[in-house]
């Protein structure tokens, strides 16, 4: 594959107890993966009686013995976050990391984390209006060392943001999003697009299907860009294939022909699950490590 290949990156779930974290994820950064990313659920689907543990606090344990690869959530969303407190931790993460964190965002799906904090479920329309309030105030937040705000979803009055940033104006944001407003939204704030094909299946349409969709949403990523009077190229694209297409990593042959087949539809970014032992993301490490390896190593 050419020097034009996406970066590569892995996603860990926040599942272990710290001794096998730090090992995962310093493994991670030895075989030279370009970014690595964590959940963040406060439970998860079918693994909400298995331990799982808060992604803000893994990764700012992760930052401390890593020091190369970039660390992000993929995604925070507002079904249980507050911008306001969010930033703080994000702004905190940053520094401990030495500017190397990427807060993904996006809107947050019904279920366990959508009910937690008792309200009533929302209508698509009302979640989407509560994004880009989560969005821009996020923005806000992180820009700025004091920020007031009142909106519909979530306020702020005179929050501190002292010292800021390490990195300026404000930490990147990865935006995962699909429909139209959310489009919109990472073309106006996002420095990567994120994208797991389509969120209602993921992982259940036939392989060509898949790269269908992909390619439409990038063309419509596209023309959010130029009602937002955004140049496209300036805005990354991630994509996990784990979520897209079955077993990505199976050899390295078929690594390279997932991830070539990313980088011609103009992705710069491609991320895998890290391999669970069963289960959900199940899959071989051995398999993972050399998929990978061939690829970065």
């Amino acid at each position: 594959m050419s020097a034009r290949r996406p970066r590569i990156g892995a996603v860990v779930l926040p599942e272990y107890g710290w001794a096998e974290t730090r090992r995962i994820w310093t493994g991670l950064e030895e075989m030279g993966l370009d970014h690595a990313w964590t959940f963040d659920h406060h439970s998860w689907r079918t693994l909400r009686e298995r331990p799982w543990y808060d992604a803000v606090a893994t990764l700012s344990a992760v930052a401390a013995v890593t020091g190369r690869m970039r660390l992000g959530t993929l995604v925070s969303s507002p079904n249980f976050r507050h911008p306001a407190v969010l930033a703080k931790q994000v702004m905190t993460l940053d520094e401990v990391s030495g500017g190397r964190f990427v807060l993904g965002l996006g809107a947050g799906a019904s279920g366990a984390d959508a009910a937690l904090l008792g309200r009533a479920a929302a209508s698509p329309r009302e979640r989407a209006d509560r994004f880009a309030e989560f969005v821009e105030l996020s923005d806000m937040l992180l820009r700025e060392p004091s920020a007031t705000y009142r909106g519909a979803h979530f306020a702020a009055v005179d929050a501190r943001m002292v010292p800021g940033c390490v990195q300026r104006p404000r930490v990147p944001f990865a935006i995962a999003a699909a429909g139209p407003r959310g489009l919109l939204l990472a073309a106006r704030h996002a420095d990567l697009w994120v994208t797991i094909g389509d969120p209602g299946r993921p992982g259940g349409q036939a392989e060509d299907e898949a790269w269908r969709l992909l390619r439409r949403q990038l063309t419509s990523l596209e023309g959010a860009c130029e009602r937002a009077g955004r140049d496209p190229a300036s805005l990354g694209r991630l994509v996990n294939v784990s979520r897209v297409v079955d077993a990505p990593y199976a050899s390295p042959e078929r690594f390279a022909e997932v991830v070539g087949r990313c980088r011609d539809l103009g992705f710069t970014d491609v991320v895998v699950n890290h391999p669970r032992s069963e289960g959900v993301f199940a899959g071989d490490r051995t398999d993972f490590e050399r998929a990978v390896l061939a690829l970065v190593g």
